[in-house]
């Protein structure tokens, strides 16, 4: 169970975040990462960010770009969160196909008529 503290860290990374990649996703042409959930160990150590990346098509390519700059991210991330986090957590970065799941049930719920 995901305590009030973690709660809160994991909103304001998942925020910061956002902004992150929304000012480096600028710069690519036609590629939208977005911060869909960022889960906080217990310890808050570490934070896993699920990203979504439209067109679907490039998110893998786009999940291992980001885990090899995680570094740089969250340098970035620790520069941001300065005054409201002492250390910042380790960063991993996970596909969230959610929406890519939706896409399908829809399909074959339409397939069959329903």
């Amino acid at each position: 169970m995901e305590s009030t503290r973690q709660a809160k860290i994991a909103r304001l990374i998942q925020k910061e975040l956002s902004e992150i990649f929304r000012q480096q996703t600028a710069k690519t042409q036609g590629t939208i990462v977005s911060v869909s959930t960022v889960r906080v160990s217990p310890d808050l150590s570490i934070a896993r960010a699920y990203l979504s990346v439209f067109p679907s098509a490039k998110a893998a390519e786009t999940i291992e770009s980001v885990n090899r700059s995680a570094k740089s991210v969250r340098y970035e991330l620790a520069q941001r969160v300065r005054y409201q986090l002492r250390k910042t957590p380790e960063l991993s970065f996970f596909l969230d196909d959610s929406l890519d799941y939706i896409d399908k049930i829809d399909a074959l719920l339409k397939e069959d008529g329903i």
